[in-house]
């Protein structure tokens, strides 16, 4: 598996620190009951799961002086109870960083396991499309979220307003027209962006296709209504136009096996981070 924590920089030292300040804005009166002594602790995972958010984890334990030593590889399934990795240190500082490094696991592992599964159920069925997340994402976590889709081997979409153009209805909207839409978001986006338009039917969809989009999201269409449309307009527009389908809207890892045509090139699923069960993970020191 690569390694996705050469994507990070050093910006995630900010994020950390923040997150420890909101946990100890003032005095840790459980460190002073505890002390200096130096402890190791293991940290346990209690549920199955994607072991997801390493550098994160890492990160947390370094800012309060602590040395972690992992007995798994990110991106590894376990069953529980599992050993994941020692942390070593003064006791305070262990308990210092627990919570905030625990809450940050857990969440990056939860949303890892969503997306192995939706991958396996893909590789099962034999689809060779993008299984993908969206901006659905909690505010100010986005960055942890986005990297569990990638240990979960999921497609992290457009990080944020800035990566990609997206015209969606309220949009079309305001410009009277897809077309009218299209043609002011290339003025201000220029060539580098990809534009995708949110296209109710295939209708709208024809017209995003001929205004230029790069990708038409057919959002809330099920089914054979869904599978016809997109058969359509790849048969229709084959050697005219280059573009890409997405399939968008109410689609879970229970009913993902619906969605899968070799017409459709993306599935984008919010459900890949609204909604995800954390995996449980605890951290004890050793006595």
């Amino acid at each position: 598996m690569s390694d996705f924590s050469n994507l990070l920089t050093t910006s995630i030292k900010d994020s950390i620190s923040a997150w420890l300040k909101e946990d100890v804005p003032s005095f840790d009166y459980g460190g002073f009951v505890v002390g200096e002594t130096p402890e190791l602790a293991i940290l346990y995972g209690k549920s199955p799961g994607v072991l997801a958010g390493v550098p994160f984890f890492e990160e947390v334990f370094r800012q309060v002086d602590c040395n972690v030593e992992w007995l798994l590889n990110e991106g590894d399934y376990f069953e529980p109870i599992k050993e994941i990795a020692k942390v070593k240190g003064k006791a305070c500082n262990i308990l210092l960083g627990e919570r905030t490094a625990l809450n940050i696991i857990a969440r990056c592992s939860g949303i890892a396991t969503r997306c192995k599964k939706c991958i396996d159920k893909m590789k099962a069925y034999n689809y060779h499309g993008i299984i993908s997340g969206t901006r659905k994402t909690t505010p100010g976590f986005r960055l942890v979220e986005k990297y569990g889709m990638l240990i979960g081997g999921a497609d992290t979409h457009r990080m944020d307003l800035s990566s990609m153009i997206m015209l969606k209805d309220n949009h079309i909207w305001s410009q009277g027209s897809i077309t009218n839409s299209i043609e002011k978001a290339r003025r201000v986006g220029g060539f580098s962006l990809k534009l995708e338009i949110e296209c109710r039917n295939e209708s709208e969809a024809e017209e995003a296709i001929q205004a230029g989009a790069n990708i038409i999201m057919l959002d809330n269409l099920k089914g054979e209504s869904l599978k016809s449309c997109a058969k359509s307009l790849k048969e229709r527009w084959q050697g005219k136009r280059e573009f890409l389908i997405e399939a968008s809207g109410g689609i879970t890892e229970k009913n993902i096996s619906e969605y899968f045509s070799s017409y459709i090139d993306i599935l984008s699923m919010g459900s890949l981070s609204q909604g995800v069960p954390h995996i449980d993970f605890s951290l004890k020191i050793q006595k």
